[in-house]
């Protein structure tokens, strides 16, 4: 329970939260956090197919952003920031703090990319 007297249970739409409500910071300006509703997270393990491994290595010869890797990581950093805001909303959070994002390679061609961060209930100052 929150030490606030007028605290009442957020009414998030599941699994939707205000992607302008996440920080990397530890405060979200004009807003003090209410409730903290623990970690979040978001991830996504993903392999290069056959042909965008092909098509990269050839963008490699001509040096450059190698673009059909960069689509890749961005989708994959996206589809890891959507999940963990889900997770957040599912908890009944309205915003989340201190985001980051972590990659590690599972195998060869194959990495997993984690979205995390503290999911809060927050309410505007004022």
């Amino acid at each position: 329970m929150s030490g606030y007297p007028n605290y009442q249970q957020p009414q998030v739409q599941p699994g939707f939260l205000d992607p302008t409500m996440v920080t990397t910071g530890l405060e979200l300006a004009g807003y003090r956090v209410v409730r903290n509703m623990g970690v979040v997270r978001g991830i996504v393990v993903r392999s290069r197919n056959v042909l965008a491994t092909l098509g990269a290595s050839l963008q490699t010869i001509l040096g450059g952003n190698i673009t059909l890797l960069t689509q890749l990581c961005e989708r994959t950093r996206q589809d890891a920031f959507a999940m963990m805001m889900q997770h957040a909303a599912e908890r009944g959070a309205n915003a989340i703090l201190s985001a980051r994002y972590d990659a590690n390679e599972v195998m060869q061609g194959v990495t997993e990319v984690l979205a995390y961060g503290t999911a809060v209930y927050v309410e505007k100052i004022g």
